[in-house]
């Protein structure tokens, strides 16, 4: 049987997932009246939430003679070790290009990848059937794109297709019938080199993705590179540099078959399969023959860029609403998601109770914290802060740069200017794109972007559209200016009451509701002065027998911000945490006790 293994690479919100759909349905991989959900390879509670693919997943179908291996990647930045470890088993890509949208900076980072590993693309316009679809204009964008990213005459010399994955159609021209997707699989077919494999050589493969099965322990996700593999088989797995890490057997072999993965009594090589029966075997590792003493090579992750950290939770009501509160449950989870997620590195601090964890960016930090309050852990968390290194000849301290692309009206485009410039940002390019908006392309550090894209959404009305990509490291850009506002401080444990906080709020806006619990050392509002001031919210009204109007106003509360986790780590200053639990997200100060944060302030001065 013909065998073809692919990627399916695209910015977010492309449709790559929904294309996915499209094709397993047309392929017969579902039944004709078999309900399936929407997107059905965002398998993940978050990722339907988010709209957004988190976890490389792979998915089969058959297509007449033809078996396709199709792995759906994640768009954004934040999960490149996913991406780059993907690509190592693919043997094409189908680019995936908006019809409106054009190449964004995630286009730009998995295509720039791929191009590396000499992959040949297809270029997949999608959503032609927009009202502001521009696919010759998108066509040139993507040719440039590729120009640009050092493409040889080979991979520029792509095929195109234009197609609708909603509506199921793909074709070779926007004259073309639209009947169904067979001309994307036919070219697959056409365009894709078969794996090229060794057949009679030892079973070697290298592992690219971990999960964790309730079942089956261990599950090894890969390419077979060559020979074949039973269930029972004995094996080995090597490190990257040629250390045995274990041995054992296989106890099962499973093949992707539409969405489901079924046991096989033999894969051979070039299949994508997922292995289980080895505790110890990491991603990156090979799994191989034991007569095999060489190991595979893998792909260099990108290192982290920013990093957090993670403390037990101390407030008063820690374990109340979580059931995982202690500092060893807590290091247990975190060094299990570092073991399966390589862009992500979690190290022992010298206090036991707090664990520094670094990643590729918020959202993907961002990410972990949600999936592990959903699994009952209680934690606090510090303000993100951006990783330095030094120049190994100048010795000058280095700082992230990250490329952003902007979309906005025309009338936004000057605040988003000066605010960017505010945050060392260089604007490097400014043109118009479309239906009077302007995009607008920065380097701007990391930590200038940290907490930014809240305040853009309100600067542009919520109509902007903000991208970024890590572009590389660069001397370090000088002092950026931080929050200028002060908190409101609870000087006590109770409960918030309507009287109290209405008559605090000419000194800011709140961050809770009335009836909410609240502790000393506990933020429950913005001062609009620049220091920090201890209120008491706990105070009711004082009952008597007078009656007049002025003592009887009713209490009229202006909404509080509302925090979500995203931009409460972005609100918080150093010297402030964020405490998570599975129903709350409360800001509070890094020290409780009054004064102790009095003695500290003091010790900072002087010295």
């Amino acid at each position: 049987m013909d065998l073809r293994n692919i990627a399916i690479i695209a910015h977010v919100d492309h449709g790559k997932t929904t294309l996915v759909d499209t094709l397993l349905r047309q392929s017969g991989a579902f039944r004709e009246n078999q309900q399936v959900a929407e997107r059905a390879m965002d398998s993940n509670d978050l990722e339907r939430e988010r709209g957004i693919t988190i976890l490389a997943k792979c998915t089969s179908l058959l297509w007449h003679d033809l078996r396709i291996n199709i792995v759906d990647t994640p768009g954004h930045a934040d999960f490149g070790g996913e991406v780059e470890r993907i690509l190592s088993m693919v043997d094409g890509v189908v680019v995936l290009v908006d019809a409106a949208e054009g190449p964004l900076p995630q286009t730009k980072f998995v295509v720039s990848k791929a191009l590396k590993l000499g992959l040949r693309p297809i270029v997949l316009i999608n959503k032609v059937d927009r009202p502001d679809a521009r696919p010759h204009e998108v066509h040139d964008e993507v040719f440039d794109l590729f120009a640009t990213l050092d493409a040889t005459d080979h991979q520029l010399d792509f095929p195109t297709l234009f197609a609708s994955g909603r509506n199921g159609w793909a074709a070779e021209s926007l004259e073309a019938p639209r009947e169904s997707m067979a001309p994307l699989f036919e070219l697959v077919r056409r365009h894709v080199p078969p794996p090229t494999v060794i057949a009679d050589a030892p079973f070697r493969m290298l592992a690219t993705t971990l999960e964790a099965n309730p079942y089956l322990g261990r599950l090894l996700t890969g390419r077979i590179q060559s020979g074949t593999v039973r269930p029972n088989m004995p094996i080995k797995a090597l490190s990257h540099d040629g250390q045995v890490l274990e041995q054992g057997r296989i106890s099962k072999v499973l093949a992707f078959r539409g969405l489901e993965r079924i046991g096989v009594d033999e894969a051979s090589a070039g299949d994508i399969v997922a292995i289980a029966g080895m505790t110890n075997a990491n991603v990156a590792d090979t799994l191989c023959d034991p007569s095999v003493t060489e190991p595979l090579a893998a792909q260099p992750i990108d290192p982290p860029t920013l990093a957090m950290t993670f403390l037990v939770n101390t407030s008063p009501y820690a374990g109340r609403e979580g059931d995982k509160v202690t500092s060893r449950v807590i290091r247990d989870r975190l060094f299990r998601e570092a073991e399966g997620n390589v862009a992500i590195r979690v190290t022992a601090t010298e206090d036991a109770d707090a664990f520094e964890v670094a990643g590729r960016g918020e959202l993907q930090l961002g990410i972990l914290i949600e999936t592990m309050r959903r699994e009952g852990f209680e934690l606090a968390i510090s303000r993100p802060r951006v990783l330095f290194k030094s120049d190994p000849i100048s010795g000058q301290r280095l700082e992230p740069i990250e490329e952003v692309v902007v979309d906005v009206d025309e009338e936004y485009s000057g605040a988003v200017v000066n605010k960017m410039s505010e945050r060392k940002a260089e604007l490097t390019e400014m043109r118009p794109s479309g239906g009077a908006k302007v995009r607008l392309c920065f380097l701007a550090p990391s930590r200038g972007l940290i907490g930014y894209h809240s305040e853009f959404m309100t600067d542009t009305r919520g109509t902007g559209i903000m991208n970024r990509l890590f572009h590389g490291y660069a001397p370090f850009k000088g002092q950026i200016a931080a929050r200028r506002t002060g908190t409101l401080i609870s000087n006590g444990d109770g409960v918030a009451v309507a009287y109290a906080l209405w008559n605090l709020e000419d000194r800011g806006p709140m961050l809770i509701d009335p009836g909410v619990p609240v502790y000393q050392g506990m933020i429950i509002g913005e001062h609009t002065r620049g220091n920090d001031l201890e209120v008491n919210v706990l105070k009711g009204k004082q009952l008597t027998n007078i009656r007049t109007t002025s003592k009887d106003e009713a209490v009229r509360l202006t909404p509080p911000i509302q925090m979500t986790l995203e931009k409460a780590l972005a609100y918080i200053a150093d010297d402030e945490l964020v405490e998570v639990t599975p129903k709350s997200i409360r800001l509070r100060k890094r020290l409780l006790d009054p004064n102790e944060r009095k003695r500290q302030a003091r010790a900072a001065e002087a010295s």
